[in-house]
């Protein structure tokens, strides 16, 4: 059993903000790549524990989240993606794919340190259907027949999962507070708009995880189908909304593949 593990920092416990915890420039970066670290340490021994064979970790934060030495040496650590972005690792015969780590999309009411890719965006669809990072992986995995089977993150996050994927096992470290979607934001307003948050204490959030990781690797050996990955019929329609940023006006776009979602991702970039 195969499990590809993808990272991000904004969903950790203990991660305050995204300028001084997430940035190589930040105070707190060091730091907060040791907690990303010892929650996917903890993700993993739960994996392990249930019958896991094999796991790669795949560092999705754009600077870069774990901290090497410290990361689980049972595992293999895996950093960029050739020759496009996406499927960042999937497409290596996984059979389940997890997630530690990670916040919410864009415009999500409660939501801490809510973005997709970058805070200028306030929206992305597929065929319609508004997505996140997490939401572009679950796709990426419907195309290439992996589970999402896991994912960690604030309350937000789970709840955003579990729409997307019913039967995911989510673990919840902390919840955000502050209301609205923020619409009337621009970037930089938009960067600070969801910094209010409760943590659980880093130790508890790993028990949790690990404790998570277990119960999902348990059940999908049991009952694959408990977990329902989303399906969608081509053509394949991407739409991107952005919001202003600095002196850049709001813009919109729109990219069509005919047959392929990894296409249809990857078209932006020269695909």
């Amino acid at each position: 059993m195969r499990i590809l593990i993808g990272t991000d920092m904004e969903g950790v416990a203990g991660v305050i903000d995204h300028d001084t915890w997430v940035t190589p420039q930040g105070q707190y970066y060091e730091r907060g790549k040791e907690l990303l670290t010892r929650e996917v340490n903890a993700a993993i021994e739960g994996f392990f524990a249930a019958g896991a064979d094999y796991i790669q970790v795949s560092d999705g934060h754009g600077y870069g989240g774990l901290t090497l030495e410290l990361l689980d040496k049972r595992v293999e650590y895996r950093r960029g993606w050739s020759p496009y972005p996406y499927p960042g690792g999937l497409g290596e015969g996984f059979d389940c794919f997890a997630v530690v780590g990670q916040h919410p999309k864009a415009g999500t009411e409660y939501g801490h340190i809510s973005h997709t890719g970058w805070f200028n965006v306030l929206d992305k669809r597929l065929n319609g259907i508004s997505i996140g990072e997490f939401g572009m992986a679950v796709f990426i995995c419907s195309e290439l027949g992996t589970t999402p089977i896991f994912g960690s993150g604030d309350l937000a996050f789970t709840k955003e999962a579990k729409a997307l994927v019913p039967g995911i096992e989510t673990v919840a470290v902390k919840r955000g507070l502050t209301p609205g979607m923020g619409s009337e934001c621009d970037t930089d307003q938009y960067r600070n708009q969801n910094l209010a948050a409760i943590h659980t204490h880093p130790e508890k959030a790993r028990e949790l995880i690990r404790q998570g990781a277990y119960d999902a690797m348990t059940r999908y050996l049991k009952d694959p189908a408990s977990f329902h990955v989303p399906k969608l019929d081509p053509p394949y329609v991407f739409e991107q909304e952005t919001r202003k940023s600095g002196e850049t006006p709001p813009k919109q776009n729109r990219w069509e593949h005919s047959s392929s979602i990894v296409g249809v991702f990857n078209r932006p970039y020269g695909g």
